[in-house]
């Protein structure tokens, strides 16, 4: 088995053992560093990027707001976690030489034609969903979906069944029957 950082795909267990030693290694460095066990997520990381935005505009709204109360608008370990999510796929991309400019996937100019407005419009009310759904279940696919069925908490169980249910109906809803 071809273990390379330079091939096109990665060998799916491998990496899958990889998040799973990298889920371990943030509970126990942060636990020991922190004192307070630290688990993957992405989430709160978008919802704080939006505060610093928004303290841009209106700082003492931020500074007024429950929630950015609770949770602090700062640079944190999930912050740089998230930052290092996009780097690492797009270094892969690049070492893997799998990586285009694409705006405009085949399978969705099939669906719905070649504009990359129509496409940028999908991606960000996509997007928007995501975020408020993912806001809404108190955690996002990372945190429910790895961190808590990590630790087999039944949150974390029943959110991974309602990601693939999800999953399932929105492609089947985007991309029709039939597929490729």
């Amino acid at each position: 088995m071809n273990l390379s950082i330079f091939n096109a795909r990665w060998n799916p267990y491998v990496a899958g053992a990889l998040v799973g030693v990298l889920a371990v290694l943030s509970v126990v460095v942060t636990t020991l560093v922190l004192e307070k066990p630290k688990y993957l997520g992405a989430s709160t990381t978008f919802v704080r990027a939006a505060g610093f935005i928004e303290k841009t505009v209106a700082e003492e709204h931020v500074a007024q707001n429950s929630y950015f109360n609770s949770k602090k608008v700062k640079v944190d370990w999930q912050m740089l976690f998230v930052g290092g999510v996009f780097i690492g796929a797009f270094a892969a991309a690049r070492f893997g030489k799998t990586s285009k400019l694409e705006t405009v996937p085949p399978i969705w100019e099939q669906r719905f034609g070649p504009s990359a407005t129509v496409r940028a419009v999908g991606a960000f009310f996509g997007g928007m969903v995501l975020m408020f759904g993912a806001r809404l279940a108190g955690g996002c696919p990372s945190g429910h979906g790895l961190s808590g069925n990590m630790q087999l908490a039944v949150s974390g169980l029943m959110a991974l069944v309602f990601f693939l249910v999800g999953a399932i109906v929105t492609a089947r809803f985007v991309y029709g029957q039939g597929g490729q």
